[in-house]
């Protein structure tokens, strides 16, 4: 923005720039503001300085303080509303169609926040730019005024001489938008326009009438001064003859008021009182109509005037000196440049009396400390914090039940508060200093977070793998088996993920006794076909590889296996042709028991099947019995073992190291801190299971958990409060009291630091405060009835007799309690306004009613009666009939008895429940707390609820509530119910994994079971069962049920189907079947129901065999296939084998002993990992919320879509994606809201609507399934109904001069006082003045006429349609004069407009009437029917005067009514071919042809016009020829002569 300076020389002028920034040291200091200034010749170039008037060069530099940022929070740009629309100044020159431009405009000031003081803009605009004070807007079109016909001319003002006649009209509508402005209202005209008004008046009337005028009375004088301002008559004449009356003095104006001697100073000196009775005088004349004065005895009345009056002589105030100036309020420096103030007073000395010269100020305020650079810095107030408290953790819906009595187990995510104090800041301040709080409400700036989220650490919890088998019977260390215990062993492993940690872990081992010892062992990996020794069959041997390995299955070096190997050679024996063929003995099954007891002890089993039958020489099979071999296993007892463990001891210092590292310490101000590194400790114990604890040796040593570990030492936290504060100021009155201070606790104490001191809060009797001081006013009798003084009244022309009104006096004292006097100030300040010490007084006249005294009042009869008192006329009076008028000078009066009858009225509706207040920090001083929801019984339980109750009296009127000995209300008992949260049933257990193999979906569910009530907790997303379900992934291990065959019977060969053999033999060899016994079960050989296995991999349980001759070749089983490879490439092969178990004899030869089969035709299969989806986020049994862990499967997936084992997917080497991943529960958060504010006080002083009332605040809506805020922030409480006084005045009556017709009068009004119940809108008024002076209006004069009635209601409509809901109502008034000279004296006329409802749309629009002679009239009329002034457009207002066109120019034509040119009479028209007028020609005679002529009608007469004769009696113009009237005339001679011939004959 650039300001443009306008220079003495026209030619040059000075151009200013935008002020920098304030350049300052620091902020809130003293800084510079610089602008660049330039001097600018008028035709746009820079010219040299000194070229402009050095004078009006404007400052280039200011101070300023630089504002800090924080100061951002402390000023703001307050904008008022937009103003009206108003036209704007450059207005189209074209007709406005639809809509025209204007301007709104708004103000801008700075201001502070806390208490809106407006500071310097530039104050603001370091933040910020000024914001628009100005914006275009749209205006509809303007609207002129409307107003209506003028009424019917008004008689003349006078019969006779000069008169005038007026009319008026009255507006209908006001200009909008920059409408024209109404035009008069009033037209006057003289009487004498239509000459039946006579110019001059008969001498038997008068032509001027007269009137009394009055004048304003005198100053107030004394006895013995000339009265100024007497009447006097000056009987010279003037150029007219006339006598005139003036008036000896100048009148000042004066207005007396009714004296209320209520202005004192109370800080004033005593007061004098002593008053003065005086007399005043007023001015008479009588002015003539016209305006000039006239002779008194001219203005005749009734009633003579009275012109004098006893008055109090005026006094002027007198005050004392002025005082010292106090200290200026501002004594430091601050930020918004604003001056301080200092005050001084005067006392008064002497009240304004009788209408002297008020008192001037008795207190006057200047500036002072303008420049701030020499004062110091203001202290700053900021708000301190306490320590955070413990984190409080919100139970979960499912939570509530069985853990509600106690929460500490609760852990997760919660919300933790702390409280605000403030505090002085001084330069010497520093973070670490903790100062004594202060009045919260110094510190302006926004409070600090008092809540915020945190996390309690849960309980940590062990995810566990499976137990595995049992091991091996091994040493605890093999590697030292001497002397120790042998074990086997079982172990499960915790799922190692990052957020878990075991400290309260369930033993991940356990182990047995044994005795068998199994370190190390042989195995055979591998044998060789059996050789026979001689021939092909018999005895032989064969050859069989070893190793060494341990009990874990791993290969170890052959040293390691105690004793000598097995041999590398072991004796078999190759059955001969014809003998019996057995298969290898099978695998040891699992044990039946995995320990032994008294009742059960472990076995296992293996078996080998006959793979051929003996022939009929050969060697026999063995019985059945010997094809199957049992042995003993687990025979170890079963006695389990474990060792347990307590959860870890508190840190400890660490005593072995240097004890100085622990104590050394301070107190610290965070919980977190730490002060070196201590031990933890906790019990191991070896424990039974299922008995208590058992000898340490029982357990194995090398599972035996830590029972020592270093830890870091907590610091010992002290407890921190704040110094006290000052002591709260002590009550200013004389009424005794007390003062307090508090102290804050800043830290708790924790980890054994010194406690809190119990003393928090002090509260002392403030000194012994000074007696209340006595004051009354004192007052005597009335002193007598000052009149007018005597010469006085008979120089101003009064009555001879001293009677009639005057004023007494009486002297009013301020004394105290001893009687003695006192200033009056005292008594203004402790006993209220001071009595009237004048009232008005009369002395009556000899000719005047003469009455008794009242008598006393009747005894009342009860409340509601009546009590009367009497007069009576005394002396002439009783024969005066003037006197006996009752309605005028009444004997009797009454008044109601007073009663003491009261009794209370409820009023209103109750308060709702209020619930008495726990001892909280609700109404500190100091402190700004938090209050949380969720709490027990914060919300609801027993309370008291409230009414208001009026006092009302016998009649029903509203009186003090003290007469009914009531507090003002009424009370009692009430109960807010509970809030019920969303109750759900506990979670149902997991279902089973919803696949056998792979992965899979586990469920479990929570039910709805009460619904929330009453601002309870809300219920989480139920589905149409009201049920809330929790998925999880599962997974089952494709191996986890397989498939198992026990054993498959030997072949049995199919029966003959030939009857001729039925008497052979047993058949030994041939073609059979064998079955095989399956059964579904666990890897730990559990059986299982059929279907947890895979249907699709059921193994056959019946095939084909065949039983080999005795001749034949014997081969074993064959092998399982070789795997293929993961590429599956087209020369990919896998083969299996078998051997010869028995050679053949004869021809007969063995079958082929290798098999080979393509991959790709057979099992070609690919395998991938996939991925599950993740869980949701699983957290810790007693957590709310906050951190936990979420996991998904790894599954094989083959190419044709079946999940297979996870070894299937070995070759492709482990994946690289994560099973497990941090998560975060939201957690629900609670609505925080502020404690109760202290009760404010009563909304009103009086009435049945005023209440006390009490709020608090959201800080923080409710989320996340938190508790929601509740329903009331804000409380009412009923004050007493009081009952209210206010002053209800009337309208202004009519002017009235009393005793005259015109001059100075008094207008006067009602003023009563009402008790009300507080429906009178606005507040108590104060005592109106009763009286006020006003001017009666005299003959010749102008003057207002009333207000016009209101006019329709109009809304304003586009094409009849409104989009207003309130529309306009207008009223005028309009002037009436007399006299045409007093037309400039006339004051404005008025008119007014109101809003109103219920309006309607109306259109105008333009009427003419019918045309006479070329005219006609054009009106506008409204929709209505209504003839307006205004409303229709000017440019389409249709012609009032008919025009031909072309117009008529031709010499003797004119326009005729048709719109066409004519010829004047004696002439006829000549028209050209084209039918307009050519010339016009006189007329020769009626018979006379005419060629080539038309008619006025426009007709063509024929060429050839034959002569005919008739009697024709208009003439060629229209007009009646002479010879008409002629005969007319005759006939009617004829007719009067029969008439009179016939009455003769009669």
């Amino acid at each position: 923005m650039i300001i443009l300076l306008v220079s003495l020389n026209p030619h040059v002028q000075y151009f200013c720039g935008v002020w920098s920034g304030c350049v300052a040291n620091d902020c809130g200091s003293v800084g510079l503001q610089s602008r660049s200034v330039w001097c600018v010749h008028s035709e746009g170039w820079r010219t040299h300085q000194s070229n402009c008037f050095p004078s009006d060069r404007p400052p280039h530099q200011r101070a300023c303080v630089k504002i800090c940022e924080w100061q951002k929070d402390l000023f703001e740009w307050r904008l008022s509303p937009w103003g009206p629309c108003t036209p704007s100044p450059l207005l189209s020159a074209n007709r406005c169609v639809t809509a025209q431009r204007g301007v709104q405009s708004r103000g801008v000031v700075c201001v502070k926040r806390t208490n809106g003081t407006t500071v310097s803009q530039h104050v603001c605009e370091a933040f910020s730019a000024v914001p628009e004070q100005e914006q275009a807007c749209l205006l509809p079109c303007p609207i002129d005024c409307i107003v209506s016909a003028f009424t019917h001319w008004s008689t003349c003002s006078r019969t006779c001489g000069s008169a005038l006649q007026q009319r008026t009209r009255h507006v209908l509508a006001a200009p909008l938008y920059g409408g024209a402005d109404c035009p008069s209202l009033t037209q006057i005209r003289p009487c004498n326009h239509d000459n039946t008004h006579p110019a001059l008046c008969p001498s038997d009337q008068q032509e001027y009438s007269y009137n009394l005028w009055m004048g304003p009375w005198s100053p107030c004088r004394l006895k013995g001064t000339v009265p100024v301002g007497k009447t006097t008559v000056d009987f010279g004449f003037e150029i007219d003859g006339k006598k005139t009356v003036k008036a000896s003095y100048t009148i000042k104006r004066h207005t007396e008021n009714n004296h209320h001697p209520n202005h004192y100073d109370e800080r004033g000196h005593k007061v004098s009182w002593e008053i003065t009775i005086g007399y005043q005088t007023r001015q008479l004349r009588c002015t003539r109509s016209d305006g000039k004065n006239a002779m008194l005895s001219l203005c005749d009345h009734d009633n003579s005037p009275v012109n004098f009056r006893s008055c109090v002589m005026p006094r002027d105030c007198k005050v004392s000196d002025w005082s010292q100036w106090s200290l200026c309020s501002k004594t430091c420096r601050t930020s918004d440049q604003s001056p301080g103030f200092r005050f001084r007073s005067r006392s008064l000395k002497q009240a304004a009396i009788g209408g002297g010269e008020p008192c001037l100020a008795l207190e006057e305020r200047a500036n002072c400390n303008v420049l701030e650079d020499t004062l110091p810095l203001c202290p700053r107030y900021e708000w301190r914090v306490t320590n955070w408290k413990a984190c409080q953790v919100a139970p979960l819906l499912s939570q509530q039940d069985h853990r509600h009595s106690n929460t500490s187990i609760l852990c997760g995510g919660g919300i933790r508060t702390r409280e605000a104090y403030c505090v002085r800041i001084h330069d010497s301040t520093t973070l670490s200093h903790i100062s004594r709080p202060v009045g919260s409400n110094l510190c302006t700036r926004p409070l600090p977070p008092l809540a915020e989220s945190c996390f309690i650490p849960c309980q940590k919890h062990c995810p566990l793998t499976p137990w595995s088998p049992w091991g091996p019977c091994l040493h605890d260390n093999c590697l030292e088996p001497q002397g120790r215990r042998v074990f086997r062993m079982r172990a499960r492993s915790i799922i190692t993920e990052s957020w878990v940690e075991s400290d309260s872990c369930p033993p991940v081992s356990e182990a047995m006794i044994c005795d068998d010892t199994v370190c190390f062992m042989w195995r055979v990996t591998s044998q060789g076909p059996c050789v026979p020794q001689n021939g092909s069959c018999g005895p032989g041997f064969q050859e069989q590889t070893l190793e060494c390995f341990s009990a874990t299955g791993e290969t170890v070096p052959s040293d390691q296996c105690s004793g000598d190997p097995p041999p590398v050679q072991q004796p078999c024996e190759m059955p001969c042709p014809g003998d019996c063929v057995l298969g290898h003995w099978g695998l040891w099954s699992s044990c039946s028991q995995s320990c032994s007891s008294k009742h059960q002890e472990g076995k296992q089993s293996r078996s080998r099947l006959v793979l051929a039958l003996p022939g009929e020489y050969g060697k026999p099979c063995p019985p059945a019995p010997e094809l199957v071999q049992w042995r003993p296993c687990s025979n170890q007892p079963c006695t389990i073992y474990y060792w347990d463990t307590s959860p870890w001891y508190p840190c400890m210092p660490n005593t072995i190291t240097d004890e100085s590292e622990g104590n050394s310490t301070t107190p610290q101000m965070e919980n977190d801190a730490t002060c070196g590194t201590g031990v933890q400790m906790r019990q191991v114990t070896c424990r039974r299971a299922g008995n208590g604890h058992v000898l340490p040796k029982q357990c194995p040593e090398s599972s035996r958990p830590d029972s020592i570990r270093s830890c870091p030492l907590p610091c010992k936290i002290d407890c921190i409060v704040t110094p006290f504060s000052e002591w709260s100021t002590c009550p200013t009155s004389c009424l005794s009291g007390k003062h307090s201070r508090h102290r804050i606790i800043i830290q708790r104490p924790a980890n054994g630091g010194q406690e809190c001191p119990d003393t928090l809060y002090e509260e002392r009797e403030c000194d012994p405060p000074p007696l209340c001081p006595t004051y009354r006013w004192q007052t005597h009798r009335w002193h007598q009835c000052i009149l007018v003084p005597d010469s006085v009244r008979q120089a101003v022309g009064g009555p001879a007799e001293a009677c009639g009104i005057g004023l007494e006096t009486r002297e009013v004292m301020c004394v105290g309690a001893d009687d003695s006097p006192a200033d009056v100030t005292d008594c203004l300040r402790w006993a209220g306004l001071m009595p009237v010490p004048v009232r008005e007084c009369r002395v009556p006249c000899r000719d005047e009613c003469s009455f008794t005294s009242w008598s006393r009042f009747t005894q009342c009869q009860g409340c509601g009666s009546w009590r009367t008192r009497t007069r009576s006329l005394i002396g002439r009076s009783k024969k005066r009939w003037r006197c006996q008028q009752e309605e005028t000078f009444p004997l009797l009066e009454k008044e109601t008895c007073p009663c003491s009858e009261f009794h209370t009225q409820a009023q209103g509706p109750w308060s709702p429940c209020l619930l008495s207040p726990p001892k909280n920090i609700a109404g500190h001083p100091f402190i700004q707390g938090v209050s949380l929801q969720g709490q027990k019984n914060s919300e609801c339980g027993h309370g008291k609820r409230y009414r208001a109750l009026a006092c009302l009296d016998h009649l029903g009127r509203l009186v003090e509530p003290a007469l009914c000995k009531s507090p003002g209300y009424e009370e009692e008992s009430c109960h807010v119910p509970c809030s019920m949260d969303c109750k759900l049933s506990e979670w149902s257990n997991w279902s089973a994994c919803s696949a056998s193999c792979g992965g899979g979906v586990k469920v479990r569910s929570q039910w709805l079971r009460e619904k929330p009530f009453n601002g309870g907790r809300p219920c989480p997303k139920l589905d149409n069962k009201n049920q809330v379900s929790e998925v999880l992934p599962c997974y089952s291990d494709c191996s986890q049920y397989v498939w198992e065959v026990e054993s498959w019977s030997m072949c049995v060969l199919n029966p003959p189907n030939n009857l001729k053999n039925s008497g052979s033999t047993q058949p030994v060899c041939g073609e059979g079947f064998q079955t095989g016994k399956i059964r579904g079960g666990e890897n730990q050989d559990e059986v299982v129901d059929d279907s947890l296995c895979d249907q699709e991999e059921k193994p056959i349980r019946v095939e084909t065999c065949l039983l080999p001759c005795p001749g034949h070749c014997v081969t074993s089983e064959w092998s399982q296939w070789t795997k293929c490879t993961m590429d599956c490439n087209d020369g990919d092969l896998r083969w299996r084998s078998r051997s010869v178990l028995r050679w053949p004899e004869g021809d007969h030869t063995c079958p082929d002993l290798n098999q080979t089969q393509a991959c790709i035709n057979i099992t070609c299969l690919k395998y991938s990992y996939v991925y599950s989806d993740w869980s949701s986020c699983q957290l810790s049994e007693n957590a709310v919320c906050g951190h936990g862990i979420k996991t998904r499967l790894l599954n094989c997936v083959r190419s044709d879509g079946k999940l297979v084992e996870l070894s299937m997917c070995k070759e492709l080497g482990p994946s690289r994606g994560k099973l497990s991943a941090p998560c975060e529960v939201g957690c629900p958060v609670n609505c925080l809201i502020t404690e109760w504010s202290t009760w404010s006080e009563c909304s009103h002083t009086c009435g049945s609507q005023s209440q006390m009332t009490r709020s608090r605040v959201v800080l923080q809506p409710a989320g996340e399934g938190g508790r929601p805020c509740p329903s009331q922030l804000s409380q009412t409480h009923p004050c007493p109904i009081r009952p209210c006084y206010s002053w209800r005045v009337g309208d202004w009556r009519p002017c009235r001069v009393e005793g005259a017709d015109c001059g100075e009068g008094l207008s006067r009004r009602e003023i009563s006082c009402v008790v009300h119940w507080g429906s009178l809108s606005g507040p108590p008024q104060p005592v109106p003045v009763e009286d006020k002076m006003c001017l009666g209006n005299s003959q010749g004069e102008c003057h207002l006429t009333k207000w016009s009635p209101w006019s329709l209601c109009q809304l304003l409509c586009l094409d009849g349609r409104s989009f207003e809901t309130w529309g306009r109502q207008a009223r005028s008034r309009a002037i009436v004069t007399q006299v045409l000279e007093n037309q400039d004296t006339c004051p404005s006329q008025m008119y007014e407009t109101r809003p109103c409802q219920g309006g309607t749309c109306l259109s105008y629009e333009w009427m003419t009437g019918e045309w006479r002679h070329n005219r006609r009239l054009v009106w506008c009329q409204r929709s209505d029917g209504v003839n307006v002034t205004g409303g229709c457009i000017t440019q389409n207002q249709p012609s009032a005067i008919r025009q031909c066109h072309p117009p008529c120019t031709k010499p003797f034509s004119f326009c005729t009514q048709n719109g066409v040119c004519g010829c004047e009479k004696g002439f006829t028209e000549v028209m050209t071919s084209h039918g307009f007028l050519d010339y016009c020609t006189r007329t020769p005679g009626l018979d006379h042809k005419k060629v080539d002529v038309k008619t006025t009608a426009g007709r063509l007469r024929p060429e050839h016009h034959i002569q005919d004769w008739a009697l024709k009696p208009l003439g060629p113009d229209g007009r009646v020829k002479l010879w008409v009237y002629g005969l007319m005339a005759a006939g009617f001679f004829v007719i009067l002569l029969l008439i009179f011939m016939s009455f003769l004959l009669w």
